[in-house]
């Protein structure tokens, strides 16, 4: 069975869609990976769907998290003629009409924005709509929605909302200090140079008291496959509620990248792009114990005075030994002020720590936080706080 000549324009427009479908749905497919899915199809035929679709998955497909996403688009895009523009319905026999199919969010909205599309030819415009509906209609639903269950336009849509919800972690007294009215001990230089305006008579006694500063924070957030919906979402969150605080940030999975110069960028979109050039290690596994270390033998001053709070935003599912986990923790904890784990599985009602890594997080840290959707994120100041001031 033929689809049609490639020369009259209809098996690139085909693929094409197909790969803009995918980009819906999140996975990462560019322009030359459409002309290489193209090639890679009028190479291999289209006489068996199995070649087809290994094809298409080796050319389209870069990371292990998106092969999931990548089958059930393929499944769904090759079977229904009217999202596929009849592509397949040349090649295929008619089949019984099925049952619907659970799929995932975001490859669900893909397929439904490209079936609007077969129907509306002004697509901007049909993106539109479907991201005013939900602004206007699942606002609420979107604060409680687990940032892993998203899809591709909700995503966007709550990477714009993380960016507004502040931080707002309680100032402490410093040892520097300031003059004024109240204070803890008399300001007798200033005493005496007042005292000379009126022939010597002393008519109060000025005090110093403690300037207050913020807290140095370090932010270690983990790229890891298991974290990858979180990360991108927390690194928008932190680097718009800590400005104007002392912070130091780093990427931890196989290995511990400095963010530090991407976080000195004010616009957001440009901290993400410089950190996602900067790790080489993402949505891979998670080795904390060798990070910390990395982070003991070179950046060690980071760590200010045993003043600092260290965010440490991971699930605990750590593939390294136990015991250098352990060592690095201790050593963390002897210089920093608070260590509080930040964890998304916390959404799980009853969840323990049962894997080794998270085992020895909870033995370490001061407290532990829920970060997996918008109303704990709105919650998490006061919730730091309330663990700083036990403390």
């Amino acid at each position: 069975m033929i689809l049609g000549d490639a020369r009259s324009g209809k098996l690139p427009d085909h693929i094409t869609a197909f790969g803009r479908a995918l980009r819906r749905a999140g996975v990462l497919v560019d322009s030359s990976r459409m002309a290489l899915a193209i090639t890679a199809t009028q190479t291999v035929g289209l006489e068996r769907k199995d070649d087809l679709r290994a094809a298409l998955e080796a050319v389209l497909v870069s990371r292990q998290q998106d092969l999931g996403v990548f089958g059930e688009m393929f499944e769904a895009f090759f079977r229904n003629p009217e999202l596929a523009q009849q592509l397949l319905s040349q090649m295929l026999p008619k089949a019984a009409k099925a049952h619907p199919v659970r799929r995932k969010a975001r490859v669900q909205e893909a397929l439904s924005v490209a079936g609007l599309k077969a129907r509306t030819p002004n697509q901007g415009e049909t993106e539109l709509k479907l991201d005013a509906a939900m602004t206007a209609s699942d606002l609420q639903r979107l604060r409680h929605a687990d940032f892993a269950g998203l899809s591709a336009s909700e995503f966007r849509l709550v990477e714009q909302l993380v960016r507004e919800i502040p931080l707002p972690l309680p100032p402490v007294r410093s040892r520097r200090e300031r003059a004024g009215t109240r204070g803890h001990r008399p300001n007798w230089p200033r005493a005496l140079q007042q005292a000379r305006r009126f022939d010597g008579e002393l008519l109060h006694i000025p005090m110093k008291t403690r300037r207050h500063q913020p807290l140095p924070l370090l932010i270690l957030v983990d790229i890891s496959g298991s974290m990858e919906r979180y990360a991108r979402l927390l690194l928008a969150f932190l680097h718009q509620a800590t400005r104007g605080t002392p912070r130091a940030a780093f990427a931890f999975g196989t290995q511990l990248t400095d963010l530090r110069s991407a976080f000195r960028h004010s616009d957001t979109d440009q901290m993400l792009t410089m950190a996602n050039d900067a790790i080489d290690d993402f949505a891979g596994g998670t080795r904390l114990g060798a990070s910390l270390a990395d982070l003991r033998i070179h950046h060690r001053r980071v760590l200010v005075g045993r003043r600092t709070v260290v965010l440490l935003i991971t699930d605990g599912l750590d593939t390294g030994a136990p015991e250098a986990l352990d060592n690095e923790l201790q050593w963390l904890k002897r210089h920093s002020r608070q260590l509080l784990w930040l964890n998304p599985l916390l959404r799980f009602d009853g969840y323990q720590p049962l894997a080794s890594g998270a085992a020895v997080l909870q033995r370490h840290a001061h407290g532990a936080l829920a970060v997996h959707n918008l109303s704990r994120l709105e919650d998490l100041a006061r919730s730091m706080a309330a663990l700083m001031q036990r403390a």
